[in-house]
């Protein structure tokens, strides 16, 4: 086989994943179902297109020089004539060298685009960097008197941390394994683990495993000393004697057999899998926004710049002109061929990643002055809305007097009855119920005067583009402040890129949803505190800076530098600062003989009257 071929099919095997063709989920089910073509593009028709399309632009001369030579060759050969003593043979091998001969052109095209895509690709995911030459980067640039650009600023980070899917593949026998999550410890409310500490998947030492001819293993995700990589050889092992000891699961033997890789020649082909599955619901990636459009731009740059050399087209030397256009043409056309086919698996993730998402499930928070109080019965009977009551509220500290009636288990009416401010929560009831609850509100969308989505926050903003357009007064947001202890995976160690690619989607979403005097608060911290003002500049003009407000705080435990953090910083935007109403600078409830009351009169009101004068 070809050097440079085998070395192109290689990185392009990689690059369409073809080594996962026995997972079923996700994006390897849209591989799956694109991999019989790509497979004969590779295998059948890129070898014969290269050559023919070389074949049609090499000159006829070009050819007939080869084939006068090969005989010449066959004949000296025959006779017992020293080639080189041939002065025919000589002449002719000179004409050829100048020429381009398809052996040789083909090597040398299937290089280039080895080595074309080989720049592109990272683990995954195609990374943005437009080269210009050796250790020199092009950006792009429209003319702005400051430019505000990083590494994965034309792709959508993907965040799928703890996103904790089915994991499904079969053996090369045919036999399907599943590996589940049982339980999964998540953050909340911004509560990060412990520094010593981190979230990693274990095998589940009661629920291992599960066989209904078809093969579950069972897995937890929780905060763990452990290293991962020691937990992977515990569920190995523990993996292993369960096929051993089941007579049922020798057919899943090949589990335990051997697939080395470069860097592990003892792996076994369930390691493989488990390296596999831990990596996909711990590390993030990027989708490229116009991949097709990236990838043609660079081709055609790459061409100009490392394919035909500038100093080498001079008029003495056309035959080297010629080739130069014959390899180009070949490797712009299959280039293109194979950009075709990774353009639209992209876009295709592209479109699932943008599409709306589903609404899982939906409930309601309701005050009981808004509910009948026919449903009060039923309401006080529900342990676990009491239970929430006294965890939120402290329900149970009241006590009863000849005109409170005092906290008991179960509720009584009556208490509900005085208590009317409390707030039901609908998740906590039965579907029946629920049903006739929110049945007898009327207008129960139209009265919802707020709405707490759960899920990932671009999936949320871009389900509230439509119906939230140009309504929101003010937005809070509070991105990973990026340090070390934000549990934030980069790509390529990107840090600082990765986390604008995240931030930049979201706040484009967000803008959307603020009303013309809209305004747009983010906490941040020293870390991304330039480049978060750089970005939102970009966003909504340095003028309509409103403030960047200091907040002290007690300082943060995780910061152990040598020099205290005490404070942080909320950066606000208003979408467009004219249009705000002035500030009400005046508190009616500060005495007028204050001496805040008269600076405040006196830079204030005393101004406005002389402007109005």
């Amino acid at each position: 086989m070809n050097e440079g071929y085998a070395k192109l099919k290689s990185i392009l095997s990689e690059m369409f994943q073809l080594d996962q063709s026995d997972l079923d989920f996700g994006i390897y089910r849209i591989m799956n179902y694109k991999r019989k073509e790509i497979e004969k593009f590779l295998n059948e028709d890129l070898l014969p297109q290269v050559t023919k399309e070389l074949e049609k632009y090499i000159s006829v001369e070009q050819k007939n020089v080869e084939k006068e030579l090969k005989e010449l060759v066959k004949r000296l050969e025959d006779d017992g004539v020293p080639l080189e003593s041939s002065n025919k043979y000589m002449t002719l091998k000179a004409k050829l060298d100048n020429g381009l001969s398809v052996s040789s052109a083909e090597n040398e095209v299937y290089s280039h685009l080895a080595n074309f895509f080989r720049r592109y690709y990272d683990k995954g995911d195609f990374m943005s960097l437009r080269r210009y030459k050796k250790d020199v980067y092009a950006l792009p640039y429209e003319g702005e008197e400051v430019k505000l650009h990083w590494a994965n600023a034309d792709q959508y980070y993907i965040k799928t941390a703890e996103y904790f899917k089915d994991y499904s593949f079969k053996t090369s026998d045919g036999y399907k394994v599943h590996f589940k999550i049982v339980d999964a410890d998540t953050e909340k409310d911004n509560n990060k683990v412990h520094s010593d500490k981190e979230k990693r998947f274990m095998i589940h030492k009661e629920k291992l495993f599960r066989y209904d001819g078809e093969l579950t293993i069972y897995f937890d995700y929780v905060v763990s000393t452990e290293k991962q990589k020691d937990l992977i050889d515990e569920a190995i092992e523990i993996i292993s004697r369960i096929i051993n000891s089941h007579t049922s699961l020798n057919k899943y033997e090949t589990l335990l057999s051997l697939q080395p890789s470069e860097k592990n020649l003892k792996r076994t082909l369930i390691e493989k899998y488990l390296y596999d599955y831990t990596s996909r619901n711990t590390f993030d990636y990027f989708i490229h926004k116009d991949l097709g459009g990236f990838l043609r731009r660079e081709l055609d740059f790459y061409i100009k710049n490392e394919v035909m050399f500038l100093d080498d087209l001079d008029t003495e030397n056309e035959v080297k002109i010629e080739q130069y256009l014959t390899k180009i043409k070949v490797i712009k056309k299959i280039g293109n061929k194979i950009i075709a086919f990774l353009e639209q698996i992209e876009n295709f993730q592209k479109k699932l990643w943008l599409k709306k998402k589903f609404v899982v499930e939906t409930n309601f928070c309701i005050t009981l002055d808004k509910i009948s109080e026919e449903f009060y019965p039923e309401i006080a009977k529900e342990d676990r809305q009491r239970k929430e009551w006294v965890k939120l509220f402290s329900i149970n500290e009241i006590k009863g007097d000849l005109t409170t009636i005092g906290y008991s288990e179960p509720l009584t009416v009556d208490f509900l009855k005085q208590n009317k401010n409390l707030i039901l929560d609908t998740a906590l009831f039965n579907d029946d119920f629920k049903e006739k609850l929110l049945g007898s509100i009327d207008n129960i969308d139209k009265n919802v005067n707020g709405v707490l989505i759960k899920g990932e926050n671009f999936q949320a903003l871009n389900l509230l583009t439509e119906k939230y357009k140009e309504s929101i007064q003010c937005a809070y947001i509070d991105p990973p402040y990026n340090t070390l202890k934000d549990e934030f995976l980069y790509k390529d160690n990107f840090t600082h890129s990765s986390w604008l690619s995240m931030v930049n989607d979201r706040i484009d979403l967000l803008k959307k949803l603020l009303t013309k005097t809209g305004v747009n608060m983010s906490s941040i911290g020293n870390h991304e505190l330039a480049r978060l003002m750089l970005l939102m500049n970009s966003k909504y003009g340095e003028n309509n800076l409103l403030n960047v407000f200091i907040w002290n705080t007690d300082g943060n435990i995780d910061n152990q530098s040598k020099f205290k953090q005490d404070h942080e910083y909320i950066v606000a935007y208003s979408r467009n600062g004219k249009e705000l109403p002035p500030p009400k600078v005046i508190d009616p409830n500060v005495p007028k003989d204050s001496k805040l009351y008269k600076k405040s009169y006196r830079k204030h009101y005393c101004k406005e009257r002389t402007e109005k004068s």
